[in-house]
Protein backbone atom coordinates (compact mmCIF):
# COMPACT_ATOMS: atom_id res chain seq x y z
CA UNK A 1 0.00 0.00 0.00
CA UNK A 2 2.90 2.31 0.81
CA UNK A 3 4.36 1.78 -2.70
CA UNK A 4 0.99 2.44 -4.30
CA UNK A 5 0.55 5.68 -2.32
CA UNK A 6 4.06 6.80 -3.24
CA UNK A 7 3.41 6.05 -6.91
CA UNK A 8 0.14 8.01 -6.82
CA UNK A 9 1.94 10.94 -5.19
CA UNK A 10 4.62 10.93 -7.90
CA UNK A 11 1.97 10.83 -10.63
CA UNK A 12 0.12 13.74 -8.99
CA UNK A 13 3.31 15.81 -8.74
CA UNK A 14 4.18 15.02 -12.35
CA UNK A 15 0.82 16.28 -13.61
CA UNK A 16 1.02 19.31 -11.35
CA UNK A 17 4.45 20.26 -12.63
CA UNK A 18 3.38 19.60 -16.21
CA UNK A 19 0.39 21.88 -15.85
CA UNK A 20 2.46 24.71 -14.36
CA UNK A 21 5.78 24.56 -16.25
CA UNK A 22 6.46 28.29 -16.76
CA UNK A 23 8.94 30.17 -14.57
CA UNK A 24 9.20 33.89 -13.81
CA UNK A 25 12.27 35.35 -12.10
CA UNK A 26 11.78 38.66 -10.31
CA UNK A 27 14.41 41.36 -9.92
CA UNK A 28 14.32 40.95 -6.14
CA UNK A 29 15.57 37.38 -6.52
CA UNK A 30 12.23 35.56 -6.07
CA UNK A 31 11.19 32.83 -8.49
CA UNK A 32 7.57 32.01 -9.32
CA UNK A 33 6.17 29.03 -11.22
CA UNK A 34 2.84 28.75 -12.95
CA UNK A 35 1.32 29.17 -16.39
CA UNK A 36 1.63 32.42 -18.33
CA UNK A 37 -1.81 33.55 -19.49
CA UNK A 38 -1.25 37.01 -20.89
CA UNK A 39 0.97 40.07 -20.99
CA UNK A 40 -0.76 43.36 -21.78
CA UNK A 41 -0.41 47.00 -20.69
CA UNK A 42 2.77 46.17 -18.76
CA UNK A 43 1.03 43.47 -16.67
CA UNK A 44 1.84 39.74 -16.76
CA UNK A 45 -0.89 37.32 -15.68
CA UNK A 46 0.48 34.12 -14.13
CA UNK A 47 -1.87 31.28 -13.17
CA UNK A 48 -0.56 29.31 -10.20
CA UNK A 49 -1.70 26.29 -8.23
CA UNK A 50 -1.03 28.02 -4.90
CA UNK A 51 -2.44 31.57 -5.29
CA UNK A 52 -4.88 31.49 -8.21
CA UNK A 53 -3.99 34.12 -10.87
CA UNK A 54 -1.27 36.65 -10.00
CA UNK A 55 -0.69 39.98 -11.76
CA UNK A 56 2.95 41.04 -12.05
CA UNK A 57 4.39 44.36 -13.18
CA UNK A 58 6.68 43.72 -16.16
CA UNK A 59 9.20 46.25 -14.77
CA UNK A 60 9.66 44.03 -11.69
CA UNK A 61 10.43 40.91 -13.77
CA UNK A 62 14.05 39.94 -14.47
CA UNK A 63 13.34 37.25 -17.08
CA UNK A 64 11.05 34.28 -17.73
CA UNK A 65 10.85 30.85 -19.31
CA UNK A 66 8.08 28.83 -20.97
CA UNK A 67 7.67 26.00 -23.47
CA UNK A 68 4.24 27.31 -24.53
CA UNK A 69 3.83 28.53 -28.11
CA UNK A 70 3.00 32.23 -27.78
CA UNK A 71 2.27 35.25 -29.96
CA UNK A 72 4.67 38.10 -29.19
CA UNK A 73 3.51 41.56 -30.29
CA UNK A 74 6.30 44.13 -30.35
CA UNK A 75 4.39 47.01 -31.95
CA UNK A 76 1.23 47.68 -33.98
CA UNK A 77 2.58 45.96 -37.09
CA UNK A 78 5.08 43.42 -35.73
CA UNK A 79 3.93 40.12 -34.24
CA UNK A 80 6.13 37.05 -33.94
CA UNK A 81 5.30 33.45 -33.13
CA UNK A 82 7.51 31.96 -30.48
CA UNK A 83 7.84 28.22 -29.88
CA UNK A 84 9.40 28.89 -26.47
CA UNK A 85 10.90 31.62 -24.31
CA UNK A 86 14.23 31.18 -22.57
CA UNK A 87 15.91 33.13 -19.73
CA UNK A 88 18.17 36.02 -20.73
CA UNK A 89 20.07 38.80 -18.93
CA UNK A 90 18.00 40.84 -16.47
CA UNK A 91 15.16 42.77 -18.10
CA UNK A 92 15.11 40.64 -21.27
CA UNK A 93 14.01 37.28 -22.69
CA UNK A 94 15.10 35.07 -25.61
CA UNK A 95 12.56 34.08 -28.28
CA UNK A 96 12.91 30.61 -29.81
CA UNK A 97 11.01 30.43 -33.10
CA UNK A 98 12.93 27.93 -35.22
CA UNK A 99 15.32 30.53 -36.56
CA UNK A 100 18.20 32.24 -34.80
CA UNK A 101 17.19 32.90 -31.17
CA UNK A 102 16.41 36.56 -30.59
CA UNK A 103 16.87 38.39 -27.29
CA UNK A 104 14.57 41.35 -26.65
CA UNK A 105 13.80 43.64 -23.72
CA UNK A 106 10.70 42.69 -21.74
CA UNK A 107 9.53 46.29 -21.80
CA UNK A 108 9.53 46.17 -25.64
CA UNK A 109 6.80 43.51 -25.60
CA UNK A 110 3.37 45.11 -25.94
CA UNK A 111 1.40 41.87 -25.77
CA UNK A 112 2.07 38.21 -25.10
CA UNK A 113 -0.71 35.68 -25.49
CA UNK A 114 -1.55 32.12 -26.44
CA UNK A 115 -2.60 31.61 -30.08
CA UNK A 116 -6.10 30.22 -30.43
CA UNK A 117 -6.57 27.24 -32.73
CA UNK A 118 -8.97 27.55 -35.66
CA UNK A 119 -10.74 24.39 -34.54
CA UNK A 120 -11.25 24.07 -30.80
CA UNK A 121 -12.24 20.85 -29.06
CA UNK A 122 -14.30 22.53 -26.36
CA UNK A 123 -14.43 25.98 -24.79
CA UNK A 124 -17.14 27.19 -22.43
CA UNK A 125 -17.31 30.69 -21.01
CA UNK A 126 -19.99 32.92 -19.55
CA UNK A 127 -21.05 35.23 -16.74
CA UNK A 128 -23.93 35.87 -14.38
CA UNK A 129 -24.57 39.36 -13.03
CA UNK A 130 -27.14 40.85 -10.68
CA UNK A 131 -27.85 44.58 -10.50
CA UNK A 132 -30.03 46.53 -8.08
CA UNK A 133 -30.94 50.18 -7.74
CA UNK A 134 -32.86 51.58 -4.76
CA UNK A 135 -33.94 55.22 -4.50
CA UNK A 136 -35.95 56.77 -1.66
CA UNK A 137 -36.65 60.47 -2.26
CA UNK A 138 -39.96 61.88 -3.43
CA UNK A 139 -40.59 58.45 -4.95
CA UNK A 140 -39.65 55.01 -3.70
CA UNK A 141 -38.00 53.22 -6.67
CA UNK A 142 -36.59 49.69 -6.67
CA UNK A 143 -34.95 48.29 -9.81
CA UNK A 144 -33.55 44.76 -10.22
CA UNK A 145 -31.81 43.14 -13.18
CA UNK A 146 -30.50 39.60 -13.69
CA UNK A 147 -28.31 38.66 -16.68
CA UNK A 148 -27.07 35.21 -17.67
CA UNK A 149 -24.79 34.79 -20.69
CA UNK A 150 -23.08 31.60 -21.85
CA UNK A 151 -21.03 30.63 -24.90
CA UNK A 152 -19.92 27.13 -25.92
CA UNK A 153 -17.46 26.57 -28.77
CA UNK A 154 -16.98 23.05 -30.11
CA UNK A 155 -15.06 22.49 -33.32
CA UNK A 156 -16.58 24.67 -36.05
CA UNK A 157 -19.79 25.27 -34.06
CA UNK A 158 -20.49 28.02 -31.52
CA UNK A 159 -23.56 28.17 -29.27
CA UNK A 160 -24.54 31.34 -27.42
CA UNK A 161 -27.40 31.73 -24.94
CA UNK A 162 -28.38 35.06 -23.36
CA UNK A 163 -31.20 35.75 -20.91
CA UNK A 164 -32.21 38.88 -19.01
CA UNK A 165 -34.93 39.66 -16.48
CA UNK A 166 -35.80 43.26 -15.46
CA UNK A 167 -38.14 44.19 -12.62
CA UNK A 168 -38.83 47.72 -11.35
CA UNK A 169 -41.34 49.21 -8.92
CA UNK A 170 -42.20 52.81 -8.13
CA UNK A 171 -44.07 53.56 -4.89
CA UNK A 172 -44.87 49.82 -4.65
CA UNK A 173 -46.46 49.89 -8.12
CA UNK A 174 -44.97 47.73 -10.85
CA UNK A 175 -43.27 49.87 -13.49
CA UNK A 176 -41.22 47.33 -15.46
CA UNK A 177 -41.31 43.56 -15.83
CA UNK A 178 -39.49 42.28 -18.86
CA UNK A 179 -37.94 38.96 -19.86
CA UNK A 180 -35.69 38.41 -22.86
CA UNK A 181 -33.94 35.31 -24.14
CA UNK A 182 -31.95 34.57 -27.29
CA UNK A 183 -30.10 31.58 -28.69
CA UNK A 184 -27.59 31.74 -31.55
CA UNK A 185 -25.90 28.90 -33.41
CA UNK A 186 -22.85 29.80 -35.50
CA UNK A 187 -21.16 27.52 -38.02
CA UNK A 188 -17.67 28.67 -38.99
CA UNK A 189 -16.95 28.40 -42.71
CA UNK A 190 -13.41 29.79 -42.46
CA UNK A 191 -11.35 31.11 -39.56
CA UNK A 192 -13.20 34.45 -39.79
CA UNK A 193 -16.47 33.89 -41.65
CA UNK A 194 -19.41 32.07 -40.08
CA UNK A 195 -23.12 31.52 -40.70
CA UNK A 196 -25.46 32.52 -37.87
CA UNK A 197 -28.91 31.20 -36.99
CA UNK A 198 -30.69 33.01 -34.17
CA UNK A 199 -34.00 32.96 -32.30
CA UNK A 200 -35.09 35.66 -29.84
CA UNK A 201 -38.06 36.07 -27.53
CA UNK A 202 -39.10 39.15 -25.51
CA UNK A 203 -42.02 39.36 -23.09
CA UNK A 204 -42.92 42.76 -21.61
CA UNK A 205 -45.80 42.78 -19.13
CA UNK A 206 -46.40 46.54 -19.14
CA UNK A 207 -45.34 48.19 -22.40
CA UNK A 208 -47.62 48.60 -25.41
CA UNK A 209 -45.46 46.10 -27.29
CA UNK A 210 -46.01 42.97 -25.21
CA UNK A 211 -44.27 40.13 -27.08
CA UNK A 212 -41.64 39.83 -29.76
CA UNK A 213 -40.59 36.67 -31.60
CA UNK A 214 -37.67 36.83 -34.02
CA UNK A 215 -36.11 34.12 -36.20
CA UNK A 216 -33.06 35.07 -38.26
CA UNK A 217 -30.26 33.70 -40.41
CA UNK A 218 -27.31 35.22 -42.22
CA UNK A 219 -23.53 35.64 -42.48
CA UNK A 220 -21.16 36.91 -39.82
CA UNK A 221 -17.51 37.89 -39.53
CA UNK A 222 -15.16 37.39 -36.58
CA UNK A 223 -12.53 40.16 -36.56
CA UNK A 224 -10.63 38.63 -33.64
CA UNK A 225 -11.08 36.26 -30.71
CA UNK A 226 -8.15 35.92 -28.31
CA UNK A 227 -7.13 36.34 -24.68
CA UNK A 228 -7.70 40.11 -24.90
CA UNK A 229 -11.30 39.84 -26.12
CA UNK A 230 -13.38 39.36 -29.23
CA UNK A 231 -15.23 41.33 -31.88
CA UNK A 232 -17.77 39.99 -34.37
CA UNK A 233 -20.56 41.39 -36.53
CA UNK A 234 -23.39 39.73 -38.42
CA UNK A 235 -26.18 40.66 -40.83
CA UNK A 236 -29.39 38.65 -40.68
CA UNK A 237 -32.65 38.31 -42.56
CA UNK A 238 -35.41 37.80 -39.97
CA UNK A 239 -39.03 36.89 -39.60
CA UNK A 240 -40.69 38.83 -36.75
CA UNK A 241 -43.95 38.52 -34.86
CA UNK A 242 -45.14 41.40 -32.66
CA UNK A 243 -48.09 41.31 -30.24
CA UNK A 244 -49.36 44.63 -28.81
CA UNK A 245 -51.41 45.17 -25.64
CA UNK A 246 -54.43 46.09 -27.78
CA UNK A 247 -54.45 42.56 -29.17
CA UNK A 248 -53.11 43.72 -32.52
CA UNK A 249 -50.62 41.37 -34.13
CA UNK A 250 -48.03 42.14 -36.73
CA UNK A 251 -45.86 39.70 -38.72
CA UNK A 252 -43.16 40.96 -41.03
CA UNK A 253 -39.68 40.37 -42.32
CA UNK A 254 -36.69 42.55 -41.53
CA UNK A 255 -32.94 42.88 -41.82
CA UNK A 256 -30.72 43.39 -38.77
CA UNK A 257 -27.13 44.30 -38.14
CA UNK A 258 -25.69 43.05 -34.84
CA UNK A 259 -22.38 43.40 -33.03
CA UNK A 260 -20.64 41.74 -30.09
CA UNK A 261 -17.46 43.34 -28.70
CA UNK A 262 -15.39 42.95 -25.55
CA UNK A 263 -11.85 44.05 -24.72
CA UNK A 264 -9.74 43.48 -21.62
CA UNK A 265 -7.39 46.27 -20.55
CA UNK A 266 -4.80 46.83 -17.81
CA UNK A 267 -3.85 43.18 -17.46
CA UNK A 268 -7.46 41.96 -17.56
CA UNK A 269 -8.41 44.12 -14.58
CA UNK A 270 -11.09 45.87 -16.66
CA UNK A 271 -13.36 44.62 -19.41
CA UNK A 272 -15.13 46.95 -21.83
CA UNK A 273 -18.03 45.44 -23.72
CA UNK A 274 -20.98 46.28 -25.95
CA UNK A 275 -23.48 44.17 -27.82
CA UNK A 276 -26.75 44.72 -29.60
CA UNK A 277 -28.59 44.93 -32.88
CA UNK A 278 -30.51 47.41 -34.99
CA UNK A 279 -33.24 46.18 -37.30
CA UNK A 280 -35.09 47.68 -40.25
CA UNK A 281 -38.48 46.05 -41.01
CA UNK A 282 -39.69 45.58 -44.58
CA UNK A 283 -43.01 47.31 -43.76
CA UNK A 284 -43.98 50.96 -43.38
CA UNK A 285 -45.84 50.65 -40.05
CA UNK A 286 -42.65 49.93 -38.06
CA UNK A 287 -39.68 52.25 -38.56
CA UNK A 288 -36.88 50.46 -36.70
CA UNK A 289 -35.98 48.30 -33.70
CA UNK A 290 -32.94 48.86 -31.46
CA UNK A 291 -31.69 46.62 -28.67
CA UNK A 292 -28.28 47.55 -27.26
CA UNK A 293 -26.11 47.31 -24.16
CA UNK A 294 -22.71 48.69 -23.17
CA UNK A 295 -20.76 48.44 -19.95
CA UNK A 296 -17.61 48.05 -17.92
CA UNK A 297 -16.59 45.15 -15.69
CA UNK A 298 -13.95 45.56 -12.99
CA UNK A 299 -12.38 42.26 -11.95
CA UNK A 300 -12.29 41.92 -8.17
CA UNK A 301 -10.51 38.58 -8.59
CA UNK A 302 -10.27 35.87 -11.26
CA UNK A 303 -14.00 35.03 -11.12
CA UNK A 304 -15.89 38.01 -9.59
CA UNK A 305 -16.50 41.45 -11.06
CA UNK A 306 -18.34 44.70 -10.42
CA UNK A 307 -20.41 45.74 -13.45
CA UNK A 308 -21.52 49.14 -14.71
CA UNK A 309 -23.84 49.04 -17.70
CA UNK A 310 -26.26 51.06 -19.79
CA UNK A 311 -29.13 49.61 -21.83
CA UNK A 312 -31.18 51.18 -24.60
CA UNK A 313 -34.17 49.38 -26.11
CA UNK A 314 -36.33 51.17 -28.64
CA UNK A 315 -39.11 50.30 -31.08
CA UNK A 316 -40.73 52.95 -33.26
CA UNK A 317 -44.08 51.97 -34.81
CA UNK A 318 -47.56 53.31 -35.54
CA UNK A 319 -49.00 50.95 -32.91
CA UNK A 320 -46.96 52.51 -30.13
CA UNK A 321 -43.38 53.23 -29.22
CA UNK A 322 -41.05 51.56 -26.76
CA UNK A 323 -38.14 53.68 -25.51
CA UNK A 324 -36.42 52.26 -22.44
CA UNK A 325 -33.04 53.46 -21.11
CA UNK A 326 -31.52 52.07 -17.94
CA UNK A 327 -28.24 52.55 -16.05
CA UNK A 328 -27.26 49.89 -13.54
CA UNK A 329 -24.45 48.84 -11.22
CA UNK A 330 -24.14 45.25 -10.09
CA UNK A 331 -22.01 42.29 -9.13
CA UNK A 332 -21.33 39.17 -11.17
CA UNK A 333 -19.30 36.02 -11.59
CA UNK A 334 -17.60 34.71 -14.72
CA UNK A 335 -15.93 31.58 -15.96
Amino acid sequence: MRHISLFALLISLTFSLGAYADTVWLKNGDRMTGRILLLDSGKLLLETDYADTITLNIKKIATLETDQPLLVKLDTFTTQSSKALRPAPEGSVTLINGETPKTIALTDIQQLMKPKPIIEDLRWKGNISFSADYKKKENDVKDYDLDVSSELRHGLWRHKLDTEYDYETKNNAKKTERFEASYALDRFITEKWFWKNKVKYTNDHLEELRRQHTYGTGPGYQFWDNELGAFSVSSLINHNKFLFDSGEQQSFNSSTFSWDYNRYVHGKSFELYTQGEVGVPFISSIDYVLDSEAGLRYKVNSWAAITLKAEWNKVSSQYGDLNDRRYLIGFGVGW
